[in-house]
């Protein structure tokens, strides 16, 4: 028996007979045949169009697929169609039409430009904003609630969050502070070194990490680390309809879920904060003592007298507004998802894209704060 498919198509008088044959399967394409049979449907000549199968092998729905389209082809142009084919076959075929496609079910594809969907997006931003301050303030009723002691927030899941997002998190804030603080002090000792000014890579390095890039590298790290885990926890929560049986059980998911997690990632970004100044000064000391030949307290008396207290101060103020931002952002993705997985893993493609973007926006507001205050 032929293995392979088979289609043979002839006109005879205004019939058109199409034949099939041999071994039909997915993985394999259709015949040469299969195109010329479909395109002699064109014909206005063609009036009957009669399907009949020789030699027919082993069949799957690649066969049940050619032979529909060929009926809808002849039905389009309302040309009778006879079916001379195994009973089987027939009935599927006759099941494919057994009840009309609704209108507009099929999937349309479109092609939108881009001031179609620049404005679609200004249209749906009010929405989706509102939405976001509407969840902004279930959680600060939530931490009211806490004020109270009338919250349904466990102890438990508070210190089990602290400990995600803090100790869990220090050998990679660790590791990327580190090396930016090496970073920091070999780009500062390019220029300074021509003019032997080498002591001055302290001052960089200390000032530069303690003021923002130690706040700015903890955010950006936990928005990837934790952002999307709680994103992704909250969202599968979502998806086991877990978040409604809280719902049901009069248990808020806001204080059950997000409080835990907000007060955790704002009570230890600060804390990894000065964490991750100390491992860049020290990264910038490393540069300054073995690669610039600075004398070990010399380059530490340099750093304590360059850099004001006060920019500590402002580092843990950058910090403690990435926390905020971070879990905010992470929870209301995670609640806001929809009932699959593809909605989960946009919701944490998502959050940590917002957070991250949110943290460049507040660092450059609190920046203007600070300049227009003078501090």
């Amino acid at each position: 028996m032929e293995t392979s498919p088979q289609v043979t198509a002839s006109a005879r008088g205004p019939l058109w007979l199409v034949r099939v044959g041999g071994q039909w399967r997915m993985e394999e394409p259709w015949p040469r045949g299969a195109d010329a049979a479909l395109a002699g449907l064109a014909d206005q000549r063609v009036r009957e169009l009669r399907l009949e199968a020789a030699a027919l092998g082993q069949w799957d729905t690649s066969l049940l697929v050619f032979l529909v389209q060929l009926v809808k082809t002849a039905r389009a142009r309302e040309i009778p169609v006879e079916l001379d084919l195994p009973e089987g076959l027939k009935r599927l075929v006759r099941l494919a039409f057994a009840v009309p496609a609704q209108e507009g079910a099929a999937r349309k594809k479109t092609d939108v430009s881009f001031l179609y969907r620049l404005g679609d997006s200004a249209i749906t931003l009010p929405p989706r904003v509102a939405d976001f301050l509407n969840f902004c303030g279930d959680v600060t009723l939530a931490l009211w609630r806490l004020f109270l002691g009338r919250a349904k927030m466990r102890p438990q899941d508070f210190v089990a969050a602290m400990h995600e997002c803090g100790v869990q998190a220090l050998p990679i804030i660790s590791l990327t502070s580190l090396l930016f603080g090496l970073i920091l002090a070999f780009v500062g000792a390019v220029q300074l070194t021509q003019f032997g000014a080498q002591i001055y890579v302290a001052g960089l390095v200390g000032i530069g990490m303690l003021r923002v890039m130690g706040a700015v590298m903890v955010g950006v790290v936990m928005s990837g680390r934790v952002g999307a885990a709680y994103a992704a926890l909250i969202g599968a929560m979502q998806v086991n309809e877990e978040v409604d049986a809280l719902s049901t059980l009069g248990i808020p998911p806001v204080d059950f879920l997000v409080l835990p997690r907000v007060l955790a990632l704002t009570f230890m970004v600060p804390l990894l904060t000065l964490y991750a100044d100390l491992m860049g000064v020290l990264g910038g000391y490393l540069v300054g003592v073995m690669m610039l030949g600075l004398n070990p307290m010399e380059y530490f008396n340099a750093t304590t007298q360059m850099v004001p207290f006060r920019h500590v101060i402002i580092g843990l103020v950058y910090g403690t507004v990435f926390g905020v931002i971070i879990a905010v952002t992470g929870c209301y993705q995670g609640i806001r998802c929809g009932r699959s997985a593809q909605a989960v893993g946009r919701a944490t493609t998502t959050a940590v894209v917002h957070s991250i973007v949110g943290i460049i926006a507040a660092t450059a507001v609190i920046t203007v704060i600070c300049n227009v205050l003078g501090v």
